[in-house]
């Protein structure tokens, strides 16, 4: 069975999201400082590139296996990475990293609004 438009718009969109989120990731500021040292830097960079995997897996759950559940980590993720977002914007300011990351949650609540209507409704099992 192919997948439905909507859902292709869905897996298209998040895997677009998802490669924002490595770059973002990689054009990140990894100066170390007295605050912040160079072993919190890469565990910070690791968790961030296992978190894009999971994510990733989820993306697929959802798309070919059919599976409803990891649509709503997904946007919970969404709602986090907004809150998220939205404090280092008022910290730091917009910076290049933060205005790929504006790009990639864009790209997600477009990716989730198509993942939740059209052709994409009943597509997805409990």
């Amino acid at each position: 069975m192919s997948l439905p438009t909507n859902v292709q718009r869905f897996e298209a969109l998040l895997y677009a999201s998802l490669m924002l989120d490595a770059v973002s990731v990689a054009v990140q500021d990894r100066t170390p400082s007295a605050a912040v040292t160079e072993q919190m830097i890469m565990t910070g960079t690791l968790l961030a590139g296992g978190m894009i995997l999971l994510l990733l897996y989820f993306v697929r759950m959802a798309a070919h296996h059919r599976k409803n559940w990891p649509r709503w980590v997904l946007a919970a993720a969404l709602v986090l990475s907004v809150i998220s977002l939205g404090q280092i914007i008022g910290e730091k300011g917009l910076e290049l990293d933060s205005a790929i990351e504006i790009v990639s949650c864009a790209l997600t609540t477009m990716g989730l609004y198509f993942s939740f209507s059209g052709d994409a409704q009943g597509w997805f099992n409990a």
